[in-house]
């Protein structure tokens, strides 16, 4: 299996970037293409697939919205830090996680590294257990007749 660490950071696209993926999202929503075709500079024709059409289009829309984007691929390994960043944690509580059996990763030397993988398992289970909880404290609320 090979894996990778991410290697570019993340930056916010500028107003004119915003402008641009707006225009063009807004263009492939109306026309939703069944391919999108890229014309190089030097005239050649390309056809995207249709899973890269997909993912452009969801691209661009964040873009117009000024957010910042980043593509992971799903065998990364991340550093500590880039994993906090994208569970929006702190690294002391992330190591937290790491230590007590939470989320699994391995050494690297002396650096720990987190697969993307194991840290979408982590999500998606926390996401469950949280909406498991917003259903008893619904249920609760209903038996007690709490009016909300």
């Amino acid at each position: 299996m090979v894996t990778r660490t991410i290697e570019r950071p993340t930056t916010l696209p500028s107003k004119e970037d915003s402008s641009l993926a707006q225009r063009a999202s807004r263009e492939l929503a109306k026309k939703q293409p069944a391919e999108l075709r890229v014309r190089l500079d030097d005239g050649q024709e390309l056809v995207l697939p249709r899973s890269a059409t997909r993912l452009i289009v969801h691209l661009l829309t964040e873009m117009a919205q000024g957010n910042a984007v980043t593509i992971i691929p799903i065998h990364a390994n991340l550093t500590t830090q880039e994993a906090a960043d994208y569970l929006n944690v702190s690294r002391p509580y992330l190591i937290g996680l790491l230590e007590t059996g939470k989320i699994e990763y391995h050494k690297t030397g002396t650096h720990r590294r987190v697969s993307f993988q194991d840290l979408v398992k982590y999500q998606e289970a926390a996401e469950r257990r949280r909406r498991e909880i917003m259903e008893e404290l619904a249920a609760q609320s209903q038996a007690e007749d709490m009016g909300y």
